[in-house]
C-alpha cells in the first residue's frame, strides 16, 4: 500500500496531541476455494465444478486523533477514530452443467486505532512507523440458479478487518514556539497489510424440483438466454427476497410445456415442475 497523510500538533512540554489523516491505496485481496456439499452426496465431486469467493479492499483511509510523549527527537503517540474504505465481494459457484455467481461492492465505515513513533532527524523532517487495526464491518452477498436437474446456490460474506504497518516521512511546516512538534505537518507513507479474510457456503441440490414460478411473485426480471424450444431463461427476484435466481416463467412455460406446470388451488399462482422441462 501507498499513499499521504497531514495533520495538525499541539504540544505543552512533553505532552503531544492532535489529529492526523490519511487515505491509501492497495490491494488486500483474500480467497477461499472448496467448501463444497452436494445433496445427495456425490463423490467423486464431478469435473468442472468451480466455487471461489474473492474478499477485495481497493482503498481505505482514516481521521483520528493522536496523544504523544516527547522526548528529545522521539515522538512516540497512540491513535484512533474514524475509518473508510471501498470493500467488494465476488462468488462463483460452477457444477452440474449450472452457474451463479454475485458481485458486491460498497463504500464502508468503521473504526481504526493503533500505535505509532516519529523520529525528527531534521528540524522539519521527520521518519515515522505506524501500526494500525483497522474494521470496515461485514459484507454479505449470495445467489441461487435452478436449473431442470438441479440447483445452486451460495452465500458469502468478509469482515473486513486487517492491520496494517507503514514507514512514513513528514514535512512539518514551521515549528511553533511552544515545541519541535507543533503545527501542521504533511508526507508520505508506504507499508503492507494483511486479513480481510472471506467465507462462503456452497450447496447443491441435484434432483427435479417443483417451485413457485409465477411471473407475480417476481421483480427485476431480465432475460438472459433462450432454449431451443424457445422457452426463455430469466435472472430474477422473488418479491420477499434480495437473492437473486436463474430459472423460468410459468405463463410462459405454460404455452410451451403446459404438462410442466400446476396451479395452485387456494392462491391461483403456477409452478413449474423442472424435472419436466430436460
Amino acid at each position: 500500500m501507498a499513499g499521504g497523510h497531514a495533520g495538525y500538533n499541539w504540544q505543552l512540554g512533553s505532552f503531544v496531541f492532535g489529529f492526523e489523516t490519511d487515505l491509501q491505496g492497495t490491494h488486500l485481496q483474500s480467497a477461499m476455494n472448496g467448501g463444497l456439499t452436494f445433496t445427495p452426496p456425490v463423490n467423486p465431486i464431478p469435473a468442472g465444478t468451480l466455487a471461489q469467493t474473492i474478499a477485495l479492499i481497493d482503498w481505505y483511509g482514516t481521521l483520528r486523533g493522536r496523544v504523544g510523549f516527547a522526548t528529545g527527537p522521539w515522538l512516540f503517540y497512540g491513535t484512533g477514530g474514524l475509518a473508510y474504505g471501498n470493500v467488494s465481494l465476488s462468488s462463483t459457484f460452477s457444477g452440474l452443467g449450472l452457474s451463479t455467481s454475485f458481485l458486491a461492492s460498497d463504500v464502508r465505515t468503521g473504526w481504526v486505532a493503533g500505535a505509532g513513533l516519529e523520529y525528527l532527524f531534521l528540524p522539519n523532517l521527520s521518519f515515522g512507523l505506524l501500526y494500525q487495526y483497522v474494521d470496515l464491518g461485514s459484507l454479505n452477498g449470495s445467489s441461487m440458479t435452478i436449473g431442470p436437474l438441479a440447483s445452486l446456490s451460495q452465500s458469502a460474506t468478509t469482515h473486513a478487518q486487517f492491520q496494517s504497518v507503514m514507514a512514513s516521512l513528514s514535512w512539518h511546516f514551521a515549528p511553533a514556539p511552544s515545541g519541535p512538534w507543533a503545527g501542521g505537518y504533511a508526507g508520505g507513507q508506504v507499508g503492507g497489510a494483511w486479513g480481510n479474510n472471506a467465507s462462503a457456503i456452497y450447496s447443491s441440490t441435484a434432483a427435479p424440483t417443483i417451485l413457485i414460478s409465477d411471473a407475480r411473485l417476481k421483480r427485476e426480471i431480465a432475460l438472459v438466454g433462450r432454449r431451443s424450444d424457445g422457452l426463455g431463461i430469466y435472472r430474477f427476484k422473488y418479491l420477499w427476497s434480495d437473492v437473486t435466481y436463474v430459472g423460468v416463467m410459468a405463463q410462459e412455460v405454460a404455452l410451451i410445456h403446459p404438462e410442466a406446470v400446476a396451479r395452485d388451488a387456494l392462491s391461483g399462482y403456477l409452478s413449474v415442475d423442472y424435472g419436466r422441462l430436460e
